[in-house]
């Protein structure tokens, strides 16, 4: 357990989304999926993030609609255990500790206490089986699963590589070239095997689905074809028949609810409809961008989802229409660029598909657009050089993009710079300039300098390279009349120390010097005149990272060599101030604090140091970091401060770290729960989703609407209820579920209790009664001229349906001032 308002290292994004087959919800509004060790609840109309399912402390293989209700849901890990959850609530009902790894899971409507699993087989390796783990019934919340039958040995590790037949009489496994079927009542298995010697091709089975009306299996094969097996009750008496259009391997099957559709994806990135079992009957979705993972179909066949190989989803009609699409973190083959922030969105920015630059929102965790930056058809074969993105560089404001984009030789490689404006208009970034060989040699770093208060005719940026110089490239106005754009970048100055290679380079906070690592000197620079001010050096080894300090910390520059020291050096002394032994693979300051971060890899372990330039001890140590390496790091600015109340971690009030691993998995540094890190704007769609649309709603709700709309062109005060929204015993009754809650008599008095207004929080009701007692003087000093006009009124005005009110003499009044004026606002909250 975590201590309240600990800082812990959780995974905030970036995690596969395709672990396990996604499973849409019984009324097709949620679609569920595995994604890292926890679970996405998605909204199908919106792809936003309702909840986040959080428990398992592994990689979850396998989620299941409980087949005896609906609002719950079973997942699988390979931690060992299989939990039971109320999904719209998001919190876990059951944990069955079964004790190995589990690899798949599945669940029949014909057993009631049981599901199914595939474990390692014990004392065999790479040999898996199909068990049933029988759930145990119990009043506690974690549970033993034990008990468990083996029902199928030799099964494959991958859940397309079973599945269970009509109302689950039997189920199905495939592995290699061999197809077994066991059938439960007669306890029957027959085995199959295709023939190696006689086919052309590699006709391995790859994945396998079942009818849901009749006992026909059809198997997907690596050489692309679909077979549809009948009759398979007798050994010998089966059939089968192909069809076949799939290239190459058929990845993922899936039958409609009516099973009169069969669906099939593979690396062609395009999902085959087939009507009845014809081959000649068929229908096309193409270009869905990436290969299909796996295909799921909604309980009443309206919608369809497919899982990318690029970590995306694609939602899509019954009619083979398009519907949505969420796309996550895309995995590329070697983040290249680094992790860089993009000042309008705050987006991560990484490298993407092959040649483009994604544009990663942390917040939902889905990409928000790709950028195409080399605009060349990427030709998918091995061994073959192409160009990719390898730099990126955002100016101070967002307007300008810096992309550095070479092949893959490494003697003499093609580099291009590229210079991109982003439009208002279009909303997107436009080529400016392109630069062709910028350098002789491989780029080795770039940056903007960043000065907001000059706008952009102060804009410089410096590219270092390889061939032993560094440029500084500024912008010019472009006389060319045929030019589309106004202003163009050109070289302005070349500089170069003792023929060392560049390495590193980056601009002090207020843009008047400029820091180049050659080697292993650190050369600094004025960056009006370009003149040569000082250097820096500690041998051994070459800089690894520089970067200066900021706000109160502008007098120091930091550097880590790959000899392992981090050193800070004193930019008005000229003199080392204090160097540490540590092996930094990552240097990040924070752009709105002193602080920065540092990242160490020592002993297959990695570190993370936050510290001052100015104070030698760190601030902050955080040991074993995660249990990946970690690459890449960048601290992203908060939208508003954070409220840390531990002097400790105050370093992340104003700004997060994120770091991405090797595994790229997006990891952060928080004292909040995921569940807490929900956007306000996805909660409050989780919960007026999971409210029915009745006429009532709708008219309530239309009420409201129109009376607080009333109030304000009346001019009344609006008053808000804060101490209700911060009330932690409000927020808890009103959020936990009601079969968790304990007896309603417990609970009266801490409710009725948390209701109440405090004094001091009551300004607005204390202004109201001022104004009272000022209309209450004015009152009493024309109370004998009304009572004398109420005398003198005719009664025949005052009869009301029949009746006749009374008159209230001066006491009478008096009295019920005295009334009104006694505070009643606690009963509001009611």
């Amino acid at each position: 357990m975590v201590a309240p308002g600990a800082l812990r290292v959780v995974r905030c994004g970036g995690s596969g989304l395709r672990g396990a087959r996604a499973v849409f919800s019984a009324d097709s509004k949620y679609l569920l999926c595995a994604s890292g060790d926890f679970v996405k609840v998605l909204s199908v109309n919106t792809e936003e993030t309702l909840r986040l399912l959080c428990g398992h402390a592994d990689l979850v293989t396998g989620i299941r609609l409980n087949p005896h209700n609906h609002m719950q849901l079973y997942s699988s890990s390979l931690d060992g255990t299989i939990k039971l959850w109320d999904f719209m609530d998001g919190i876990p009902i059951k944990t069955f500790t079964v004790g190995h790894k589990l690899l798949a899971l599945y669940t029949l409507a014909s057993a009631e206490d049981s599901v199914f699993v595939v474990i390692p087989k014990k004392g065999e390796r790479d040999t898996f089986q199909l068990v049933s783990v029988k759930l145990t019934k119990g009043t506690g919340q974690d549970l033993e699963g034990k008990e468990l039958s083996v029902v199928l040995d030799g099964v494959g590790a991958s859940t397309k590589q079973i599945a269970f037949g009509r109302e689950g009489a039997y189920v199905v496994s495939v592995k290699d070239v061999h197809l077994q079927v066991y059938f439960f009542e007669k306890k029957l298995l027959n085995r199959f095997s295709l023939s190696t010697v006689k086919t052309k091709g590699d006709n391995r089975f790859s994945c396998v689905v079942c009818h849901p009306r009749e006992d026909c299996i059809a198997t997907g094969h690596a050489d692309g074809k679909i077979r549809l097996w009948r009759n398979f009750h007798h050994r010998k008496a089966y059939t089968y028949s192909a069809l076949h259009w799939h290239h190459d391997i058929v990845m993922d099957l899936a039958y409609s609810v009516e099973g009169t559709r069969l669906l099939s994806g593979g690396v062609e990135s395009v999902l085959v409809q087939w009507h009845n079992e014809s081959s000649c009957q068929k229908d096309f979705l193409p270009r869905l961008g990436s290969p299909i993972e796996y295909i799921s179909m909604s309980s009443d066949g309206v919608l369809c989802c497919t899982l990318h190989t690029d970590n995306r989803i694609t939602i899509i009609n019954s009619n083979l229409r398009f519907s949505r699409s969420i796309q996550g973190l895309i995995k590329s083959r070697d983040v290249k660029t680094g992790l860089v922030v993009d000042p309008r969105t705050k987006a991560l920015v990484l490298n993407g598909e092959p040649g483009h630059l994604q544009f990663y929102s942390l917040q939902s965790d889905q990409q928000l657009f790709s950028l195409d930056i080399v605009q060349r058809q990427y030709i998918h074969q091995a061994g073959l050089k192409q160009s990719d993105l390898v730099k990126v560089a955002f100016s101070a404001r967002g307007t300008w993009l810096a992309t550095v984009e070479e092949s893959e030789e490494v003697t003499d490689p093609e580099l291009q710079l590229k210079l991109w404006f982003y439009s208002e208009e279009t909303q997107s970034f436009a080529l400016n300039t392109r630069i062709n060989t910028p350098h002789d040699n491989h780029i080795t770093d770039m940056c903007f300098r960043d000065m907001d208060e000059l706008g952009d005719d102060s804009l410089i940026l410096v590219t270092t390279g390889r061939d032993c110089v560094f440029k500084v490239w500024v912008m010019v106005e472009d006389s060319d009349p045929e030019a589309h754009h106004n202003v163009s970048w050109s070289c302005d100055f070349i500089g170069s120390y003792h023929n060392y290679q560049a390495t590193n380079c980056c601009f002090s906070e207020d843009g008047s010097l400029l820091a180049v690592s050659f080697e292993e000197t650190v050369t600094v620079w004025d960056s009006l005149t370009w003149d040569l001010k000082c250097t820096f050096c500690h041998p051994p080894g070459n800089i690894r990272n520089i970067c200066f300090g900021r706000l109160t910390c502008s007098k120091y520059l930091i550097g880590a060599t790959d000899y392992g020291f981090l050193c800070c050096w004193n930019l008005l002394t000229c003199a080392l101030e204090w160097s540490a032994h540590l092996n930094i693979v990552i240097l990040q300051p924070d752009p709105l604090s002193e602080h920065i971060a540092a990242v160490s890899w020592l002993s297959k372990e990695s570190s993370l140091f936050v510290f001052k330039p100015s104070e030698p001890r760190p601030i902050y140590i955080q040991r074993n970091l995660c249990k990946e390496k970690i690459l890449l790091a960048a601290f992203v600015p908060r939208d508003e401060p954070e409220m840390i109340s531990s002097e400790k971690y105050l370093w992340l009030r104003n700004s997060q770290l994120f770091f991405l691993t090797d595994t790229q998995e997006l990891m952060t540094l928080s004292t909040k729960s995921l569940e807490e890190r929900l956007t306000p704007s996805s909660k409050q769609l989780a919960v007026e989703e999971s409210l029915p649309v009745t006429p009532f709603s709708v008219l309530l709700g239309k009420h409201r609407r129109q009376q607080a709309q009333e109030d304000i062109d009346l001019g009344k005060p609006v008053v808000h209820n804060k101490q209700e929204q911060a009330s932690p015993a409000v927020k808890e009754l009103l959020h936990t579920p009601a079969h968790v809650l304990p007896s309603a008599s417990f609970l009266c008095t801490i409710f009725i209790n948390s209701l109440l207004i405090s004094k001091e929080n009551k300004s607005a009701e204390e202004v109201a009664d001022e104004v009272e007692m000022e209309s209450e003087k004015a009152e009493d000093e024309s109370d004998e001229e009304d009572v004398t006009a109420m005398e003198q009124e005719d009664t025949s005005h005052v009869e009301l349906l029949g009746e006749i009110t009374c008159k209230l003499s001066k006491s009478q009044e008096k009295e019920l001032r005295k009334i009104r004026k006694m505070d009643y606002s606690w009963i509001s909250a009611f």
